[in-house]
């Protein structure tokens, strides 16, 4: 049998792309759908509360104050996101209630508009615009961000219908096209602060494309003016530009990080690998066996001498004991992960090397730019920042294949088995992610419900997520600097946790209880024992780890004399 272009082998006769936009709204569909109950997971909580303050207070959306890390402060202090996505769950509570399942159903349009814009923006970059897609979908940086709340996937699907406009805009002359992408741009950057960066991206294509400037770069003047007045807006309401806040913010990870910078960008490769799981799968298939097995040597190689070199500094912060004191168990899975970020990069470089032109550069700037700023800019590594490369991500590897010769029967086979395998991975990881959600939802209840008949009052630490739950019971956020703890009272510590979680000096207590919540499934997305840490790498190098998943343990303490704010500090031991 002769062989063919694999991007001819794998066109169905008669497959139109009708017929792929069903296709993919149904898998899209089918990848989210069992999420749609899952409990509120980590920042769902920070967006929620936002949502519930603009139903009251439409203008006014950081305008209140939550207990965050321990301490009472005004949200838009704590916050670093802008509020679209805030106002988007606003009007799904108003019109259905801020339940799990309206809210979690409301953020699959989203969703579907991003995978379905990925298709449709793969239509000018290749000839395999289905594999683009499938290859989006099926990751796990898109499916668990994808069953959250957040404003990451809503930023995405503003960012990919943006650049389709433009590019089709500057393509036929059409003005209202190229006014069409500065509102979904300007909605993008409203989205997540992050959207901003498509500006300098669709500036070089044009610059590129058109070798000047031309009338189409007035276009741009509007998400900048949006996030001018956004700035002073919020600087009117709250005495800060919540913009250059944030943007003072980010950076500080990189500038007290000393030497430990020099592992970010093999940390960020980890998660790209990770979460842009196709580029692993299908390395055997887009990479020669010499390039793979050359490869695994340097990084083998450079990982080893890296981790002998850095030792001292790693062992300077939490996420780097992790990598030094626990290499054997951890280091396998990062250095595939980092294997799979090196594909990805790879993808990007040798399509700009190959083909030298917009459509390449727009690729390769897309990949890169997120890598750097996720490295080097934003305030941790994690999955929610490298999401935004994932759709350039299998636009390249659709471009690879359309290029590659292999007989129709193999080239099916081979790419539907590996975007399969990608997705069972990707919805086994999602999974997993909800099962670590609806424990902590699940340790709520049976905590109040277990301290119901405390002779005092019930306080309890940690994240947000089991913040909101608990808040929602009727419990007390416990706050360092004005709780004092009264004998009968309790106080619930989650056991584990990096940030903001402190148990109360052993002479202050008369007793202790632990529960225990185990946790179902092999894998996990956010376990700091395992290295995991999809929502920051402070928890770990690992955007996920395999493997026993110790369970969740909450410590009850039950106070025997009372313990003051003023004294909390100089008794911890």
């Amino acid at each position: 049998m002769s062989t063919v272009s694999v991007a001819r082998a794998t066109t169905a006769k008669g497959w139109s792309s009708g017929q792929s936009l069903l296709l993919l709204t149904a898998a899209t569909l089918l990848c989210l759908l069992p999420f749609c109950g899952r409990a509120f997971h980590i920042d769902d909580s920070l967006f929620l509360w936002c949502g519930q303050q603009i139903v009251r207070h439409p203008f006014n959306p950081f305008g209140f104050q939550i207990h965050s890390n321990g301490h009472l402060g005004p949200m838009w202090a704590i916050t670093k996101n802008p509020p679209l996505a805030c106002y988007y769950l606003a009007v799904i509570g108003k019109a259905a209630g801020f339940s799990e399942r309206a809210l979690h159903l409301g953020f699959l349009l989203p969703a579907v508009a991003m995978v379905l814009g990925t298709y449709r923006l793969a239509q000018r970059f290749t000839r395999s615009p289905l594999i683009a897609a499938a290859a989006t979908l099926l990751t796990p940086g898109v499916l668990v961000s994808a069953s959250s709340v957040m404003c990451d996937t809503l930023m995405l699907a503003f960012w990919v219908w943006a650049a389709i406009f433009w590019l089709e805009g500057l393509d036929a002359h059409r003005r209202s096209y190229l006014l069409a992408s500065a509102v979904l741009l300007s909605a993008s950057a409203l989205s997540k602060y992050f959207g901003i960066c498509l500006v300098p991206l669709l500036l070089v294509y044009s610059l590129v494309k058109y070798r000047r400037l031309g009338a189409w770069a007035g276009f741009f003047v509007l998400p900048l003016a949006v996030m001018a007045g956004y700035e002073l807006w919020t600087r009117a309401l709250y005495g800060q530009g919540m913009f250059g806040t944030a943007a003072e913010y980010a950076p500080l990870n990189v500038l007290h990080a000393g030497s430990h910078v020099l592992f970010y960008p093999v940390e960020c490769a980890s998660f790209i690998g990770g979460c842009a799981l196709p580029a692993l799968v299908l390395a055997p298939l887009v990479w020669s066996r010499k390039s793979i097995v050359t490869t695994l040597l340097l990084e083998g190689v450079a990982l080893t001498a890296g981790l002998y070199l850095l030792r001292p500094h790693l062992q300077a912060s939490a996420n780097g004991m992790l990598i030094a004191q626990q290499w054997n168990t951890v280091g396998l899975e990062f250095a595939i992960y980092v294997a799979g970020g090196i594909s990805v990069l790879a993808l990007a470089a040798t399509d700009l090397w190959q083909h030298r032109d917009p459509n390449s550069l727009l690729l390769a700037l897309w990949v890169f730019g997120t890598f750097l700023f996720t490295a080097f800019v934003n305030w941790t590594i994690n999955a929610r920042s490298v999401l935004p490369l994932i759709p350039a991500v299998g636009i390249l590897l659709a471009r690879r294949i359309d290029g590659m010769q292999m007989t129709p029967g193999r080239a099916r086979a081979t790419i539907a088995a590996g975007l399969l395998l990608s997705g069972g991975f990707a919805f086994w990881t999602a999974l997993a992610d909800a099962n670590l959600a609806n424990n902590g939802k699940a340790a709520a209840e049976r905590l109040v419900m277990q301290t119901r008949n405390a002779a005092g009052a019930v306080w309890f630490q940690g994240r947000c997520d089991f913040q909101y739950y608990m808040e929602e019971r009727g419990q007390h956020a416990f706050d360092f600097d004005t709780t004092t703890l009264r004998p009968g009272d309790i106080l619930i510590v989650p056991m584990g946790e990096f940030t903001g979680v402190r148990p109360p000096p052993p002479p202050f207590v008369s007793s202790v209880d632990t529960l225990e919540m185990p946790l179902q499934h092999s894998v996990t997305t956010f376990t700091a024992a395992m290295g995991a840490g999809f929502y920051s790498s402070r928890y770990g190098p690992l955007p996920f780890a395999v493997g026993k998943v110790p369970p969740e343990r909450f410590a009850v303490y039950h106070m025997g004399a009372l313990l003051q704010p003023e004294n909390w500090h100089s008794l911890q031991p």
